[in-house]
């Protein structure tokens, strides 16, 4: 018994006469083909879509635009290796007919075609609610971090380069007390154990470092933000992702039905507490209902976007996040004070009443705040404040909002276990399985096109898998 032999490498072979044969009826490259085909490219925004009448001629930008979406959808997204898959992959040869550009147009076509490539994003999703794959009934809505073409060294935060400015004024000190001490006395043994001429050029160097700090901490204050980076300006440290990765802040909102994508977006801030609602309006808006229902987790509590969300026929599920400083301190968090709406008062775990005093805006917040004159003499004053004047409760005029958003949450756990099942399954596998957690370009814009990219690469599989090729193609035609 033998092993399975293989043919000689000389032996003559008849391939098929036509490189269709090559493709199955049901190759999904047959799909991206005529949906290619089938779109207004120049009404997406795509440049070129019409040759120059003089000059050597161009792609056409369908041509370009299929070799991405082949890319996206087998985890393929450098220019360079994109121009090798057309010298040997079937599949491209098939779909550009053996049209092979180089990495450097490749890699053009998607830097100038950036808004375009939300717009294709879009386009499928159309074509997802024609085929009634939107459930419409409840969307979850989710952010991850996606690295950045920056390392963490190179990206300072206001409060590192004054530190490294107040390091480098000390050293300075150091050294130039050395360098008195050696003009005065003359061979006397340093306490740096540096000559005088080593001292200078220390001393010069470290001026240099304070001049380049002073350049960044200029530069941060001018542009009122908080954060430097220096090989991608638009990216961000996330201090609250494991190792702080300098990064964006990728969105995306995913519907119950089959758990695809409807609306997606890519922030630089660094929290989720801004992005309820317009995600969730991007969301209602693609699946095209009145009401529906809006899940996310507790990084996304906010009285601001939670009433925006209702004004905007959306039933927001938030966690509310204890966020008490008193309740890091070990003393009565605000939870333990009950409102009660008729007298516009609150109830203190002792029994005694805090009747409203004053209000005043704060951070465009119209703030209410409660007050008793029963803290001075209360047994349970040091588990309930630290300060003198006794425990003050304050209160958003809207936080009506907020506590039945809580009891709502609360009515339905099984809609916030619901969450982590729909949203968190495309970040998992756009980030892990596919490798697309980081980021090729530099620069807003060109970021929220590449992860424009991935999102529809991700909802092209799942259609494919659910209706299969050749479905699609009939709902094409």
């Amino acid at each position: 018994m033998g092993y399975i032999a293989g043919i000689a490498r000389e032996q003559l072979i008849l391939f098929p006469e036509s490189l269709d044969d090559y493709l199955a009826l049901d190759n999904p490259m047959r799909f991206i083909d005529a949906w290619v085909d089938s779109l207004d490219l120049a009404a997406l925004g795509f440049t070129d879509t019409v040759p120059a009448e003089t000059g050597r001629p161009g792609y056409d930008p369908r041509v370009l635009l299929k070799l991405y979406l082949y890319g996206y959808l087998n985890r393929i997204r450098s220019s360079r290796k994109l121009e090798q898959e057309c010298q040997r992959n079937v599949e491209v040869m098939w779909l550009l007919g053996k049209l092979a550009p180089d990495h450097k147009t490749i890699a053009d076509f998607r830097k100038d075609n950036l808004a375009a490539f939300r717009e294709i994003f879009k386009a499928f999703c159309l074509l997802c609610r024609q085929l009634e794959l939107f459930g419409g009934e409840l969307i979850a809505i989710d952010g991850s971090k996606f690295k950045a073409v920056n390392r963490a060294k190179r990206t300072f935060t206001q409060t590192q380069v004054k530190d490294y400015l107040a390091q480098i004024e000390e050293r300075l000190a150091a050294y130039l007390l050395d360098l008195d001490q050696a003009d005065q006395i003359e061979g006397a043994t340093l306490p740096s154990k540096l000559s005088p001429t080593e001292l200078q050029a220390k001393i010069e160097q470290l001026k240099s470092r304070q001049d380049k700090y002073q350049g960044y901490l200029k530069r941060m204050e001018e542009s009122d933000q908080s954060q430097l980076s220096l090989t991608d300006p638009d990216s961000r440290a996330m201090p609250k992702s494991p190792k702080a990765p300098v990064a964006y802040n990728v969105q995306s909102v995913v519907d119950s039905k089959h758990h695809l994508i409807v609306a997606q977006d890519v922030t630089n801030e660094v929290t989720d507490r801004d992005q309820l609602s317009p995600m969730a309006v991007a969301g209602k808006q693609m699946v095209a209902v009145e009401q529906i229902k809006a899940v996310a987790d507790k990084g996304y509590s906010h009285g601001k976007e939670l009433k925006a969300c209702l004004e905007a026929g959306i039933e927001p599920y938030v966690a509310r996040p204890d966020t008490s400083a008193n309740t890091k301190l070990g003393l009565f968090g605000k939870e333990q004070f009950v409102y009660d709406p008729e007298t516009d008062t609150y109830t203190c775990p002792t029994g005694a009443t805090l009747a409203f005093r004053f209000d005043t805006i704060e951070k465009e917040r119209h703030i209410r705040y409660y007050k008793t004159s029963a803290c001075s003499k209360c047994p349970l004053k040091e588990k309930c404040t630290r300060n003198k004047e006794g425990r003050r409760i304050t209160r958003w005029v809207d936080e009506h909002i907020i506590e039945e958003t809580q009891a709502r949450v609360q009515a339905h756990p099984e809609i916030m276990k619901q969450r982590q099942q729909l949203v968190e399954h495309p970040f998992g596998t756009i980030k892990f399985w596919w490798e697309q957690g980081h980021f090729l370009m530099k620069g807003l814009a060109k970021v929220k096109a590449e992860f424009s990219l991935s999102t529809l690469a991700y909802n092209l599989r799942r259609v494919l898998n659910i209706l299969g090729v050749k479905r699609l193609m009939a709902a094409l035609s």
